[in-house]
């Protein structure tokens, strides 16, 4: 299982936009080979920082969506959207021997 983050910092008039975009994606996104979630998070106190959280059941699944037609549509459309580059992360949980 991988955990991703991803941190979006959007310029405030371009808030709506995203979140209809979202919105509107986040069902396809859901519905993709290997997405277990997919959610959306806004800090609680800058908010055009949002955050998306989503769990696959591999790193190859999230390339494969990253890939994708779907993607690249969304994230072309997206990305003009932004104040601040990106950042994304993928985790691995880690398991402690206690």
């Amino acid at each position: 299982m991988l955990t991703r983050f991803v941190q979006m910092t959007f310029k405030p008039e371009n808030i709506a936009s995203f979140e209809q975009i979202f919105e509107a994606s986040a069902p396809k996104i859901r519905a993709f080979p290997g997405c277990r979630h997919v959610e959306l998070l806004q800090d609680k106190d800058e908010p055009e920082v949002f955050f998306t959280y989503s769990l696959w059941d591999s790193e190859q699944d999230l390339q494969a969506y990253r890939d994708s037609d779907f993607f690249k549509e969304v994230w072309s459309r997206t990305r003009q959207l932004f104040a601040a580059r990106p950042r994304a992360w993928s985790l691995n949980k880690h398991e402690l021997n206690n």
